[in-house]
């Protein structure tokens, strides 16, 4: 085992054996603790009500410190989802909340994630349940509140994740984003102890520190009790012995300050008693008495493994240049190792002992620095013939064949079920793999040389390890972009990808070539549907909305050049108000043109609504829903229509109306196509249901209608 840091900047292991022992002696069930609190508040954090859209992903850090008593979170949410409905809900809107300790979780998307969620809501669950199931997740809840304490979970940093959606879509990138979105609010509060040799809930049970001493050292080629070159340190309980009461218990710490090969805790010469006659009455108390021994087997500097006779290197950070921060890689304390590249050699600084005469081992041992949670550690071997290294991975102590939290054999054995563990390019001379949001603290990585004996100095293998924002650069499909948590104490990445891939690093291709070509072209030329209304505008020389119409047409043909990434003839932004502006007004001016007013009141309508379809387009434009012009349409009803034609209109507009309520962000290409035509054709036909009571050689009965048309051509030419 090794140093293990519990929190930043911290790098000890502070080992709690309450539990231990009162579960030794039969008190098991949890007390509870009476007398008045001798907290304080660590830190409260309130999170205000936040908007969660689709696809979109919310992180909480919570710092525990080795002295905090308990932990209160409370979650109101704007879901309302039962249970037994969750099967139902598609997994790429269906609300998730993850915790991991240590760094930030992501959606599980296997395919057993259904089988292992658990309700949060009305209360029926167990917290320490959820906590200690780490890299879980759960339907976000309605309302829940909960309250740990430090007897229940330990001093750790903790990652809340919200998230709205699960799946390789979640992180495509999305000009216009179609879902349901929901609220939520938190706040979590965090108490601890006034002084920091209590613990408990109530902070009155005392901890009692080791005493430890060095006892032997053992430096020669073997001795009587089977170690070798390991120096014994030994603790005790102020080497005296100690009683426990019937429901008593006793808190005890030990700091771990270097490489331990061993820590063994045994209770010696345990007594029970049971005492009679107190205050002339009888009465059973039991009585535990005990002399508490802890011996650990510390390795030397640059020592580890069995008998400390393999090597271990501290590896050394090196951030990069004109990099983001954190991003760096790691090179090994070493004089054989080149300090101006970002690999090293593996065969000069390789084990020289075989234990048991199979395989050697070689540590490297590297710290995440607080903050750095958010990125990806990116490990490497290239090798000129076939590879024979293992690669073993945990965090904080060594890991072992038996022991270890991410592993790599070979390219049919590996982490590949976790999802913070992604394999690259794999062969015979090539191991690749990220793991993703690395945890803070120690990290130790293992390599087993499976060639020990003879062979590997004809052969020469390159290694790597860096820390890196997005895994593979988000495979050249996208950008890498950096955020912070709620808190801002922790910056992570994230992959915005480009329009046809999704997936976690922008590997997963969600539309073809082909098929983003055919989506674009519908995009795109759906539009050719304004020409239906231009034209008949212009033979009715209602040459306001024959502008209207075209620009509209051409302005969305422009958007959906550039959104489909064809061509951008103007910034994003631009087209894009251009695109729902017009399209509002067009809306607008085709219910404006089926009313009798004056050609006078209509340019006066035509202003003010081209003031407030640019205001709504500009603020809210993306929310803007079809149903509202049905209301507006009704009122605008007249007993001169040409019913065809206006049955016609709304076939067309209720098909419209139906296609804008149906994308998503799967379908948007075809059912936005078809809204293009649609709306488009609608407007034609209301334009044609209007019965035209003048006669072609009739003069309008307005005077000044005629004159008012004159000054708006000679202005317009």
């Amino acid at each position: 085992m090794a140093e293990k840091s519990a929190l930043c900047p911290a790098s000890t292991l502070i080992l709690s054996l309450f539990t231990l022992f009162s579960c030794l002696f039969g008190h098991c069930n949890s007390m509870e603790q009476l007398g008045e609190a001798n907290t304080f508040t660590i830190s409260s954090f309130e999170y205000p009500e936040t908007q969660i859209r689709a696809f979109d992903m919310r992180y909480i850090r919570v710092d525990l410190p080795p002295w905090f008593s308990s932990m209160s979170i409370a979650l109101k949410s704007s879901v309302n989802l039962d249970i037994r409905s969750v099967g139902r809900v598609p997994k790429s809107e269906l609300p998730m909340i993850c915790f991991r300790e240590g760094s930030l979780p992501l959606p599980d998307d296997s395919s057993t994630w259904l089988r292992e969620l658990v309700s949060l809501s009305n209360g029926t669950f167990e917290g320490t349940q959820v906590l200690q199931n780490s890299d879980k997740c759960y339907p976000v809840p309605r309302n829940v509140t909960m309250k740990l304490t430090n007897d229940q979970i330990s001093a750790r940093v903790l990652y809340f994740g919200l998230f709205n959606g699960v799946g390789p879509t979640r992180t495509q990138s999305k000009m216009i984003v179609r879902g349901p979105s929901y609220s939520f609010a938190a706040n979590i509060t965090v108490e601890g102890c006034v002084t920091s040799t209590m613990q408990g809930q109530y902070c009155n049970q005392t901890v009692e520190q080791l005493s430890c001493g060095l006892s032997r050292n053992n430096s020669g080629n073997g001795s009587a009790s089977g170690f070798f070159n390991q120096s014994m340190v030994s603790c005790r309980n102020n080497f005296e012995t100690s009683c426990l009461g019937d429901e008593e218990m006793k808190i005890y710490s030990l700091e771990i300050l270097r490489i331990a090969e061993l820590l063994t805790i045994s209770a010696e010469d345990p007594l029970c008693m049971i005492i009679l006659v107190i205050g002339g009455s009888q009465s059973n108390v039991s009585k535990v008495c005990y002399s508490l021994d802890l011996q650990e087997l510390e390795c030397p500097l640059g020592k580890a493994g069995p008998n400390c006779l393999s090597e271990r290197y501290m590896l050394q950070t090196v951030l990069r240049k004109d990099s983001i921060p954190f991003e760096s890689y790691f090179l090994p304390y070493s004089e054989k190792v080149m300090s101006d590249a970002a690999n090293f050699l593996l065969e000069p600084i390789l084990s020289n002992y075989s234990f048991g005469g199979a395989d050697t081992w070689t540590y490297f041992i590297l710290n995440i620095p607080c903050g750095a949670a958010g990125g990806n550690l990116h490990v490497q071997l290239t090798s000129d013939r076939k590879s024979n290294y293992e690669v073993y991975i945990r965090n904080g102590g060594l890991p072992s064949l038996v022991n270890w939290d991410f592993y790599y054999v070979n390219k049919l054995s590996s982490s590949h079920g976790s999802m913070f563990f992604v394999l690259y390019s794999s062969s015979e001379e090539k191991v690749d793999f990220d793991i993703l949001y690395i945890k803070e603290g120690l990290w130790n990585i293992a390599l087993r040389n499976l060639n020990s004996i003879g062979g590997t100095s004809n052969g020469q293998t390159t290694m790597s390890i860096s820390l890196e924002r997005c895994p593979k650069r988000c495979s050249y499909h996208g950008d890498c972009r950096s955020a912070l948590d709620a808190s801002g104490l922790t910056s992570y990445s994230f992959c915005d990808c480009d329009r046809t891939h999704g997936g976690f690093d922008c590997s997963i291709e969600i539309v073809s070539r082909q098929g983003h070509i055919w989506q674009s072209i519908a995009l795109i030329a759906s539009n050719g549907a304004a020409v239906l209304p231009a034209i008949w505008s212009l033979r009715q020389k209602a040459f306001a909305e024959w502008v209207i119409y075209t620009t509209s047409g051409i302005s969305s043909g422009l958007y959906h050049a550039c959104d489909v990434g064809t061509w951008c003839a103007l910034s994003f932004g631009v087209l894009q108000f251009f695109d729902f502006w017009l399209s509002f007004l067009a809306v607008v001016s085709t219910f404006v043109y089926l009313t009798t007013i004056g050609e006078v009141y209509k340019r006066a309508i035509h202003t003010v609504m081209t003031i407030l379809t640019a205001l709504l387009a500009i603020t809210n434009a993306t929310r803007w829903r079809v149903r509202e012009w049905m209301n507006n349409l009704v009122k605008t009803l007249m007993k001169r229509f040409r019913w065809g034609f206006l049955l016609a209109g709304f076939i067309a507009l209720a098909m419209a109306a139906i296609s804008r309520n149906t994308e998503n962000s799967q379908n948007y290409w075809i059912w936005h196509s078809v809204w293009h035509v649609t709306i488009y054709t609608s407007s034609f036909f209301f334009l044609c249901s209007k019965v035209n009571t003048n006669s072609g050689n009739e003069r309008p009965t307005d005077g000044n209608y005629q004159l008012t048309r004159h000054d708006s051509l000679s202005r317009g030419s």
